[in-house]
């Protein structure tokens, strides 16, 4: 049966790279239920197909994302929830959507081509880097509607940025420039706006060009190892490295290195 086109993202393969793109520029990319559905549906995709190495995630428009649809999560939370409750599910098909594409076992690209708040923060945030354009401006405004973050913005965005200044954040519902949350952590580079795409995509072929085994290894290891003490996170390293000592990818990479040619990465 053919599937049908999606609704609110658009989706291109450029070789190794998958393109998703946030397709609701006149909402501001704002997440409503169809897009978080759709997001969690092509990062699955993406997950299952070995030709997909990498992902990127950018909007269309003046937004990367500006958050959750209010107006869709005031009309679904309005009067009596009865047996039903619409604004929970809601907030479980967000947060599935995001702890799917933060597990993803591929590596994970933010191009934020605007503004980013809210939910589009938390969004980011579930990423595994995060490039921004020179005029993106990032913040996060749950307070300034009476809203609660669910997926990040208070639990997440304090590991990434320190708690004083994640808190500036949550608690005015200000938007900083990308370049002045560089040195914080949260965001990797920043770029002229009309180079977004090309520098992203650079980036994306350069990580697409090694091993998807050692990168798939290395992302598990970094999320595990964070929440252990150190000691625990080295042995957890050296376990990995003795499984993956045996693998085809290794012995590819040191018989490239030898013969000074390129390795022919599988993933195994």
């Amino acid at each position: 049966m053919k599937m049908q086109p999606p609704l609110t993202i658009r989706f291109e393969q450029r070789g190794a790279v998958a393109w998703i793109t946030l397709n609701r520029p006149d909402a501001m990319n704002a997440l409503s239920e169809t897009m978080c559905a759709e997001l969690r549906d092509v990062t699955e995709r993406c997950e299952r197909d070995p030709a997909i190495r990498v992902i990127v995630l950018t909007g269309a428009g003046r937004a990367f994302c500006a958050g959750a649809d209010l107006k869709g999560v005031f009309e679904s939370s309005a009067g009596d929830p009865g047996p039903s409750d619409p604004m929970g599910e809601f907030l479980d098909l967000v947060g599935g959507m995001m702890d799917r594409l933060r597990v993803c076992p591929k590596p994970t690209i933010a191009a934020l081509n605007g503004l980013t708040m809210a939910g589009g923060l938390e969004l980011a945030m579930a990423c595994d880097l995060i490039i921004a354009a020179e005029s993106a401006r990032i913040g996060d405004a749950h307070a300034n509607f009476g809203v609660f973050p669910g997926a990040g913005g208070a639990a997440i965005l304090p590991r990434r940025i320190g708690a004083t200044a994640a808190k500036y954040l949550l608690f005015t519902g200000d938007t900083m420039p990308a370049r002045e949350l560089v040195p914080l952590g949260l965001v990797n580079r920043v770029v002229p706006d009309a180079e977004l795409v090309s520098e992203v995509e650079k980036i994306a072929l350069r990580i697409a060009s090694k091993s998807p085994l050692v990168l798939r290894r290395m992302k598990q290891v970094v999320a595990d190892g964070l929440e252990q003490p150190q000691a625990s996170a080295l042995r957890l390293e050296r376990l990995v490295l003795d499984a993956h000592r045996h693998s085809h990818d290794i012995q590819e990479g040191l018989a490239a290195f030898v013969g000074k040619r390129t390795p022919d990465f599988k993933g195994y």
